[in-house]
């Protein structure tokens, strides 16, 4: 006899038990469950006492699970429709992933993708199983050769476990490295957009209400990635396996400086464009997402403009925030301390003015320790002096309405990493902030992965809200990625993510988190400059004290 607790109800059954079985759930509904605490797909069996908490799309977990599932059916119907079309998904603008036919680039994507609409709405009416089908590696090389599979035949050999668990619909075999909905009569919601050379894949997400996102076209961010793109080609490093055989061959320390050398040539082509710019320009303004390397990022930028005669001056953002018994509350008495009004914008802007003008300005003094303004400071600067600021409201237009646009030079900073696991997996850009935030955290500020990823999600909000609706009015995008990074952050985030226990509300994120470091072969820190955007996060940095 075994006793199952759901929503603070205890039933008793004698025989083993399916997840599906115990919900009646004919609108498929849920995606997932937590058993106690773990993560489990709904076509899970057991037999133990537990406590089950089931998931809809608006938990983050789920969300990735029904965007796996939808990967996999979109690759299942290419598959039955056009088999001998290469398809390769990367995360992409718009909350969306983007999927494109290596090898038909000149593809009709409007019939293409009518035909596989069809297909897939076809197959989802069929409510078709996904059978979950364990097997020895060597039993997954082997489907894999057969479907002719090279990039998962190369990454499969960093797979640290002797197992995989493989996912059958319908005769058609793939593994997409993670948990599976039941059967593909979930895949209801799903939208195309044809786009550039391919096309983007809408779904509902947590972060969206459960609904689709609205689309907003980006243009500048997807030049961004499609440059990333081609750098990683360059490198040769699109992929996991690839990045690993830098590692594992004499190419590494090559590799390595020629990653660096992407960062120096964009800084090379940022200083050339301010220094054209410089007898008008004042103000460069210099945003990003958590963890994208701005504090690097602004120091390089400073040194790279005094070697063409400029002499940059650096004014905090923080200074300008408001005595904490001036910041407004909302309706519940709760305070946003990520919302604009939490800056004494006027005074910001009349100090800019001042500056601007070559009159001397009175600077405010924060004290974080008191929360509040601790005094003043005198600046005064010249036409040689541009000012560098950098904070989360940096390219909002409501923090520098006063000064004139020709006087401002903006500046978006984001690690836009496009890379693989293979081709129907790409990496999210997300996760890498996310494991650099934890690896930052944990060696500056001894907090624990638990700490971080349970601020998380309203980082991510104040992201959405704050930063990415103004990331288009940047006048240049700054990618702050590096190929090699996860096989240096790997050794410093695994140990402060093995330490959450497995009863812990975060233990599924790490848990996810940990399974897919794994894959990544170790670079050592010697080998990392100490002017490297990486520096920050793991210490050892010649810019941080």
């Amino acid at each position: 006899m075994i006793r199952i607790r759901i929503n603070g109800e205890t039933r008793q059954f004698e025989n083993m038990v399916k997840l599906l079985d115990l919900i009646d759930d004919n609108e498929k509904q849920f995606i997932a469950a937590k058993v106690n605490n773990r993560l489990r797909e709904l076509n899970y069996r057991f037999y133990y006492d537990a406590d089950v908490e089931f998931l809809d799309i608006s938990h983050n977990e789920a969300t990735l699970i029904y965007e796996t599932s939808l990967r996999y059916l979109i690759a299942m119907a290419f598959n039955n429709l056009y088999p001998d079309y290469v398809l390769k998904f990367k995360y992409s603008l718009s909350r969306s992933v983007f999927c494109y036919v290596m090898n038909h680039l000149d593809m009709d994507v409007d019939t293409v993708l009518n035909s596989v609409t069809k297909e897939m709405n076809r197959l989802i009416a069929l409510d078709i199983p996904f059978n979950r089908v364990t097997v020895t590696k060597d039993e997954a090389i082997e489907v894999y050769k057969k479907n002719n599979y090279s990039d998962k035949l190369e990454a499969i050999k960093y797979r640290p476990n002797k197992y995989v668990n493989l996912y059958e619909c319908d005769g058609y075999l793939n593994y997409m490295y993670g948990y599976m909905l039941p059967s593909t009569g979930y895949l209801q919601k799903f939208n195309f957009i044809p786009y550039d050379v391919g096309f983007l894949i809408q779904y509902p997400r947590h972060d969206a209400n459960s609904e689709i996102p609205e689309f907003k076209d980006a243009p500048k961010y997807v030049a961004t990635l499609r440059k990333a793109s081609e750098w990683a080609d360059v490198v040769d490093a699109s992929n996991i396996a690839e990045l690993n055989k830098h590692v594992e061959n004499q190419s590494l320390i090559e590799f390595l400086h020629m990653c660096e050398a992407k960062h120096n040539g964009m800084l090379t082509e940022l200083g050339n464009l301010i220094k054209d710019k410089c007898e008008e320009l004042r103000l460069i303004a210099i945003a990003g997402p958590s963890s994208s390397g701005k504090t690097t990022f602004s120091s390089r930028l400073r040194i790279e403009l005094m070697t063409r005669g400029l002499r940059p001056v650096t004014i905090s953002l923080d200074d300008y925030y408001l005595n904490r018994d001036q910041i407004p509350e909302d309706k519940d008495g709760n305070v946003d301390l990520e919302h604009i009004n939490t800056l004494d914008v006027k005074l910001f802007n009349e100090n800019m003015v001042d500056l601007i003008a070559g009159i001397e300005a009175q600077i405010p003094i924060f004290d974080f320790h008191s929360k509040s303004r601790v005094g003043y400071k005198p600046l005064k600067v010249d036409n040689n002096n541009p000012i560098i600021i950098e904070g989360i409201h940096a390219l909002n237009p409501e923090l520098t309405r006063m000064i004139p646009k020709h006087q401002k030079f903006k500046i978006f900073i984001s690690p836009q990493l496009q890379m693989n696991l293979d081709n129907h997996n790409p990496i999210s850009i997300t996760n890498l902030r996310l494991l650099r935030r934890i690896v930052r955290d944990k060696m500056f500020r001894n907090a624990s992965a638990i700490r971080t990823i349970s601020m998380w999600d309203s980082v991510r909000k104040g992201e959405f809200r704050w930063i990415y609706p103004y990331q288009e009015n940047a006048d240049y995008v700054y990618n702050s990625g590096l190929q090699y990074e996860f096989c240096v952050l790997k050794k410093y985030a695994l140990p402060t993510l093995q330490d959450i226990p497995n009863d812990n509300e975060y233990y599924i994120t790490a848990n996810r988190l940990i399974k897919f470091l794994k894959y990544f072969v170790d670079i050592e820190d010697k080998d990392v400059p100490c002017n490297s955007l990486l520096r920050e996060l793991i210490g050892g940095s010649c810019f941080v004290e």
